[in-house]
């Protein structure tokens, strides 16, 4: 019943932004861990972004930090990813995840039961 839908997924250079957002549909619970992670062909999934939508706390990986932003519309289910300075080890296929309130590290994938299709981000120098 639950689905997660990513969009905004392209090709740019090196320097420039790009904006990802994810629509989530069929899920009520009041907090909540949204945002995204990232995978490269034989290497593992890696966390970039996660909110938590009750208090609005934000999660970022070291090599995102002050340049990508996360953001949250709880009344339409979506949560966003505004990428800027875009470096070419930000290539990866970009994934929307979720889970509700949980006790555990924010970006452990294992702890995320809703997966979005996935969207691709290619950055070239």
């Amino acid at each position: 019943q639950v689905q997660l839908l990513e969009s905004g997924g392209g090709s740019v250079q090196a320097g420039g932004s790009l904006r990802l957002s994810c629509t989530v549909s069929g899920y009520t619970a009041s907090r909540k861990f949204m945002g995204w992670f990232r995978q490269i062909p034989g290497k593992e999934r890696e966390g970039v972004a996660i909110i938590y939508s009750y208090s609005g706390t934000p999660y970022y990986a070291d090599s995102v930090k002050g340049r990508f932003t996360i953001s949250q519309d709880n009344a339409k289910n979506t949560v966003s990813l505004q990428m800027n300075s875009l470096k070419p080890e930000d290539t990866a296929m970009y994934y929307c995840a979720m889970r509700g309130s949980f006790y555990g590290a924010a970006f452990d994938a294992r702890t995320y039961n809703y997966w979005g299709p996935g969207t691709q981000v290619t950055v070239s120098s």
